[in-house]
């Protein structure tokens, strides 16, 4: 599967520039004022072929949220630092207002649209203040970091991220777009945990993920209903919640994913390494999906596939026969290759209740593979390849009920050791 990057973006940019329409607007920076309304008084002038630059040396105040707007043919430079507001209650309140766009950052409609940080360990960097948000455990009218809605052949390069408050890019209704060399940094100072820092959440068609570097405490990537075509490869994840599909069909609604390709990353300290979730009583289909090469060091949960997700906070799960649930067809797990966390009494850092919201009745910590599905709703699920040990030494295990799939799984279905089939 080739998801369809239009690769002659940055030709189309270079032959505006060249045929001499392009124009160039330097962000104005006051000290110790907001510069986000100095940018959008001027930023109509500067909607099409253009380059809008924060520029090196700089440390901007993006003091309120910035929402730009129908961009074509534009790059935005972000060469200098970028700060949020270091006052919650000021980042709560924009949140909280009826005009809020969704976003500190939102991109909504445009196209052949490049967001562009460097490669200067100094520069380019966008600060959120995020551990005084986790320090406090506040989750209250937090703000998104980056939006792309309905916006069309889409480059984001070299993005740093430091300390976001809460989740990080996420895509809406978007198409073509290419992430590379970006670098999310939400690792906590101390013991207080980055709740729903989530990297990249893909929720349009023909995206490619390459090269991200993530440590955060959601995660890594989520891909979300309707979308379409997705390939990530060559990525780091470290403290996540894994490389997750859905979660689909809250609320009994009809969801679809399809043509999704994980491969070749490694999984450092995270809760999941592949994911898929689907909540109870859920509807739709998620068909395609492959996640393989994939390197996990001292992970709870390797393989994870749920059709009976639920928040804890909501109550206990329903009780569901129905066989009308999200559908899954077509996933295969190849290639892993890792260590499991079973130390005893070990917490992951956003467990909060008890028990956590990840706990797994019957689970013994030693699973390479879980597999928690309801009976005819699954068809050609596979792992292979899968070489994995315990960091205690015990048993390698797996879960999997034979009563709901009738395919070969790759190993035996049952609640006992991991044992490879021959097929």
């Amino acid at each position: 599967m080739v998801a369809g990057i239009p690769l002659s973006f940055p030709v189309l940019l270079a032959y505006a520039a060249i045929a001499g329409a392009w124009s160039t607007f330097v962000v104005p920076h006051t000290e110790d004022a907001d510069d986000t309304p100095a940018l959008m008084a001027a930023i109509s002038d500067y909607t099409s072929d253009a380059s809008i630059v924060f520029e090196a040396n700089t440390t901007y105040n993006v003091w309120s949220p910035l929402t730009f707007p129908l961009l074509t043919n534009v790059e935005v430079v972000i060469s200098g630092n970028l700060t949020y507001p270091t006052s919650i209650e000021t980042v709560q309140g924009y949140v909280a207002a009826a005009n809020y766009s969704g976003a500190w950052f939102s991109f909504t409609r445009g196209n052949n649209v490049t967001l562009r940080g460097n490669t200067d360990p100094d520069w380019g960097w966008v600060d959120g203040h995020g551990q005084q948000w986790w320090d406090l455990m506040q989750q209250t009218n937090r703000p998104q970091g980056w939006l792309f809605k309905d916006v069309t052949n889409v480059i984001i390069r070299d993005m740093k991220l430091y300390k976001p408050i809460a989740w990080n890019f996420a895509t809406t209704g978007s198409s073509n777009m290419h992430f590379f060399n970006n670098i999310i940094l939400a690792g906590s100072d101390n013991a207080s945990f980055p709740f729903n820092t989530d990297g990249f959440s893909a929720g349009g068609t023909n995206m490619l993920f390459e090269n991200n570097h993530v440590v955060n405490g959601d995660d890594c990537l989520t891909v979300v209903s309707g979308a379409k075509n997705i390939t990530w490869r060559n990525g780091y994840c470290e403290g996540s919640h894994g490389l997750s599909v859905g979660s689909l069909g809250e609320g009994g609604q009809v969801a679809s994913v399809e043509n999704v390709l994980c491969e070749n990353t490694i999984m450092n300290r995270t809760l999941y390494a592949a994911r898929f979730k689907s909540w109870t009583g859920g509807n739709g289909a998620a068909i395609n999906i492959t996640w393989k090469d994939i390197t996990f060091i001292d992970v709870m949960f390797p393989i994870d596939v749920t059709q009976n997700y639920w928040d804890q906070e909501d109550g206990p799960p329903p009780s569901s026969s129905s066989v009308n649930e999200t559908h899954i067809e077509n996933f295969l797990f190849d290639h892993f290759v890792g260590v499991i966390n079973d130390t005893p009494g070990y917490v992951e850092g956003s467990c909060v209740t008890d028990p956590c919201w990840y706990y797994v009745p019957g689970a013994t910590g030693k699973e390479a593979v879980i597999f928690d599905l309801y009976p005819d709703t699954a068809t050609n699920i596979v792992v292979k390849n899968l070489v994995a040990r315990t960091l205690s030494g015990a048993p390698v295990a797996a879960m999997c009920n034979s009563s709901t799939i009738s395919n070969d799984v790759g190993f035996v279905c049952w609640n006992g050791p991991y044992v490879p089939t021959p097929g």
